[in-house]
């Protein structure tokens, strides 16, 4: 009777631990040399807007492993009577230096979803993690990659931030580049404090 009772008291402990860490697989703390990619992230409404991905290329411009895409981007939405379309096939603003890098069109929509995420409903820091593997899962050779993060602000308004890096590299700040294409001052600041970090 003992052992039921301490088992049965195990369980509902476990449970609750379970119901309210509320730890997602981003969160978990990640073991060994790794870039960490932050930004801080306000929604702004209006169609065109609020799309980005965060990415990994080689020295040779080919990207080795995308980290996130927002889902418009990649799946679209659905209108009434017509076809389901990706989103960047009629709005080609959405993050179009990803698209064509990541070659997207020759991409299924298993490969996309591997990626594909939701865009945040409500503002805040956004970060990802590259524990410098490629799309397979597989420990990326030694060289030279690049971190790049992409974000549609409105229409033709985007920003991109480029920075380089070496699998040699200790821990420490990537400097950023950043270009800026058009301009909406009402969307200003959808992306701001970008940084990436190798930590280890």
């Amino acid at each position: 009777m003992k052992k039921v009772l301490l088992l049965s008291a195990a369980t509902v402990i476990a449970l609750c631990c379970m119901a309210f860490s509320n730890v997602s697989a981003t969160d978990k703390p990640v073991k060994g040399k790794h870039v960490e990619i932050s930004f801080d992230y306000i929604k702004k409404q209006g169609p065109g807007s609020n799309q980005y991905a965060v990415w990994i290329e080689n020295d040779r411009g080919e990207v080795v492993k995308t980290l996130f895409v927002t889902s418009f981007t990649t799946k679209g939405r659905v209108r009434e009577g017509q076809p389901i379309k990706r989103g960047y096939t009629y709005r080609p603003a959405c993050v179009p230096t990803w698209v064509t890098n990541a070659k997207a069109t020759d991409m299924t929509d298993a490969e996309l979803d591997a990626f594909t995420g939701a865009t945040p409903k409500e503002s805040g820091k956004q970060t990802f993690v590259w524990d410098f593997t490629d799309s397979e899962g597989k420990r990326v050779s030694k060289g030279s990659y690049k971190v790049c993060v992409e974000a549609t602000l409105k229409n033709e308004y985007k920003l991109l931030y480029v920075g380089t890096l070496s699998t040699k590299d200790k821990a420490g700040a990537i400097e950023l580049k950043e270009t800026v294409t058009g301009y909406d001052e009402a969307y200003a600041g959808m992306i701001k404090d970008v940084k990436a970090i190798i930590r280890k």
